[in-house]
């Protein structure tokens, strides 16, 4: 680190080149937009992803509903090396829109036939994990935010690799154009 900072400073150094402090200046730079756009893309990107996930919540919220399901048929045991300690079982429950509906339901391994469960149904009656709630939000709301820091510090990064390189191609030139007029002075043909 101390190296990186060392090739970096302004100072009188007559090896220090022109293109070595345009280089810095630059990398400067990319480390101040970071800085300047990585909250204000935070912001943007939580903002929306909030109101996005907000809408989910109150569309699910409004359109599924919880009903009864009883088991029709006793569950089988659950796979063997699946970790599961669950089974899926026949069961029947009426649909919000008051259709009758017959599935299978995850249930713990050993219910009884005749046993009850609340689930959570779309209006024609089929099986939904429960609406989200307001910490899937602030969850969802976060890790967008930290997307967005994430996706700010790709594309500075990458611009930093891309500067590098091409002020790199340019000394190399320059040092073969160097190169190719002292060269010759320094070897002796006999």
């Amino acid at each position: 680190m101390s190296r990186l900072v060392r090739g970096r400073l302004f100072d009188r150094n007559p090896l220090r080149r022109a293109s070595d402090r345009a280089e810095t200046v630059v990398l400067i730079m990319l480390v101040v937009v970071f800085l300047m756009s990585a909250p204000l893309v935070a912001l943007a990107s939580g903002a929306w992803a909030h109101a996005s996930a907000q809408r989910s919540e109150l569309a699910q919220a409004a359109s599924w509903h919880k009903v009864t399901a009883v088991t029709l048929v006793a569950p089988g045991p659950p796979a063997l090396g699946s970790g599961n300690v669950a089974s899926e079982a026949k069961a029947h429950w009426i649909a919000p829109d008051g259709t009758s509906v017959t599935g299978d339901l995850p249930v713990p391994y050993g219910t009884e036939v005749g046993a009850t469960f609340r689930v959570w149904v779309t209006p024609d009656g089929h099986l939904v994990q429960q609406p989200m709630s307001d910490s899937q939000v602030a969850n969802l709301t976060v890790a967008a935010e930290a997307g967005g820091v994430v996706a700010v510090a790709i594309v500075v990064a990458l611009a930093g690799v891309l500067t590098r390189w091409l002020f790199n191609k340019r000394r190399m030139t320059e040092w073969d154009a160097d190169w190719q007029a002292t060269g010759p002075r320094w070897t002796t043909h006999a």
